[in-house]
């Protein structure tokens, strides 16, 4: 919060509370929403990436690591970390578009389904009064061979943004980061918001490796994956004219 306050405006929690079918305990849990010149835009956009990371490693092939946390630098905070940094160079740059950056929280609970994507599901079922037009979920973006095809979700909310996207990225010499072929079916933060709505794709690599065990850590991601699509994000949201939603054209 303290680093979007540096950037952004009307920066703050979205609290909900979740009985965990684990241990029956009731969790406080928090949404971090900030905003980039949302009241006066003609497009808005939510760009989101979750900020919790997954309690334990049901993935990891060592029997004894799977009650350890799993700490995430990919799942996780390889999304928050291009979030950070893209409403830093935005500031004071948008025209007719506004951001509303909301960092998810409970995505990675688990362990099943129901008791994931927790955030986004709170955050759809209360939309701001201005409402977003279109979202897009950053999430596993700091695989050091990083290729994030078409999820199959995104494409069927939301075909249009998908091409326009995947076009930009051919233009900005990112066609191998983000070839145009579809991916795998992801139940992901954007799912609850398709369902709200608000048409949103999920910019995922889903093969990685160390995904829900103890080696997500810092040393498997690459700075260099996560500058590819920042500069994909900021060229997608200052782009003229902003990129609309055919329904409200």
């Amino acid at each position: 919060m303290e680093e979007l306050r540096r950037s952004c405006e009307n920066v703050r929690f979205q609290p909900f509370e979740h009985r965990w079918s684990v241990d029956g305990r009731t969790y406080r849990m928090a949404n971090i929403l900030a905003e980039q010149n949302w009241k006066d835009a003609k497009v808005r956009v939510v760009v989101l990436a979750h900020w919790d990371s997954r309690p334990f490693a049901d993935q990891d092939p060592d029997p004894a690591n799977r009650r350890k946390p799993v700490l995430g630098a990919n799942d996780g905070a390889s999304g928050v970390a291009v979030v950070l940094e893209l409403a830093r160079v935005l500031k004071g740059r948008l025209k007719d578009v506004g951001v509303l950056y909301l960092l998810t929280d409970g995505e990675d609970l688990g362990p099943g389904i129901d008791e994931m994507l927790l955030g986004a599901r709170h955050f759809a079922k209360n939309l701001p009064s201005l409402r977003p037009d279109y979202g897009i979920l950053l999430d596993m973006i700091g695989d050091k061979d990083l290729r994030v095809p078409i999820e199959r979700y995104s494409y069927s909310s939301a075909p249009e943004l998908v091409n326009e996207l995947y076009a930009l990225a051919a233009r900005a010499g990112l066609a191998r980061t983000l070839p145009k072929q579809l991916g795998e079916w992801v139940i992901d933060d954007h799912v609850p918001l398709i369902e709200a709505g608000v048409p949103t794709i999920d910019l995922i690599d889903f093969t990685y490796e160390p995904w829900h065990t103890v080696r997500d850590t810092p040393d498997q991601c690459s700075p260099e994956s996560l500058g590819k699509v920042g500069r994909l994000m900021e060229l997608w949201l200052l782009r003229e004219p902003a990129y609309r939603p055919s329904k409200n054209r």
